[in-house]
């Protein structure tokens, strides 16, 4: 517990120090909030809260990865994973030390957009349920293409692809059947689907959200005993 103390303590300074990284947990939330305020009561049959469900979506499914991937590249980067790969750190040691912290900013990212959406009882409940354990799947994700990347400029171009795909993949499943059936094995489809509808069932969306997080933390580890030390 040590180790992942002083390592979540370390990247709780970084994030204030880069406000690139500090602004992802900002911009959404406001944008939802000010569409909401300037558009959410002049559109007849929209939603009140559709601005907050499209942007807590696009948040979980998409906005953390170049984040994650640029913090874990850029310890490659400076040789500052390589020293703690020396020093005895192991993969879950780091990954919770690092991602910790960014996800318990998600969580709080996760509850402002709770606030705004006017979600109260188990509607927030089951909005929060279904966020959080998205976040974590995205600060996974970016951090397994951080250890692949050689620094912090390959992570921005090999995570931006794959955000886009995670993130914009259920809003075209919206509107094709055949998109859908394959999206379904995505948690960011799992999110769109319950933050979407909050009357349904969590049982299957947070399987598979959890056979996600097992999936890239299996490819986070592999990327980590391979590539650590290259750095």
């Amino acid at each position: 517990m040590r180790i992942i103390r002083a390592i979540f303590a370390k990247q709780a300074k970084d994030m204030f120090k880069n406000p690139m990284v500090l602004v992802q947990f900002i911009i959404f939330p406001a944008v939802a909030l000010i569409m909401t305020l300037l558009v959410g009561s002049d559109l007849e049959g929209m939603p009140s809260n559709m601005f907050v469900t499209m942007m807590a979506g696009i948040f979980a499914g998409m906005g953390l990865i170049t984040s994650m991937s640029g913090i874990i590249a850029g310890d490659i980067e400076t040789k500052s994973l390589r020293f703690l790969i020396l020093a005895g750190v192991k993969p879950h040691q780091y990954l919770i030390g690092v991602g910790g912290f960014i996800l318990v900013a998600g969580a709080v990212t996760s509850v402002l957009f709770a606030l705004i959406g006017g979600f109260s009882g188990v509607e927030a409940a089951k909005f929060l349920a279904i966020m959080i354990p998205g976040v974590a799947a995205s600060v996974i994700l970016g951090a397994a293409i951080g250890m692949l990347s050689k620094n912090t400029q390959a992570a921005g171009g090999l995570s931006m692809p794959f955000a886009i795909i995670i993130g914009f993949t259920p809003m075209i499943a919206t509107f094709n059947k055949t998109v859908e059936r394959v999206a379904n094995i995505l948690y960011t489809q799992q999110i769109n689907t319950i933050v979407g509808d909050l009357s349904g069932s969590l049982t299957k969306p947070l399987l598979i959200i959890v056979a996600n997080i097992v999936v890239l933390t299996a490819l986070f580890i592999y990327a980590y005993r391979k590539n650590g030390l290259k750095g």
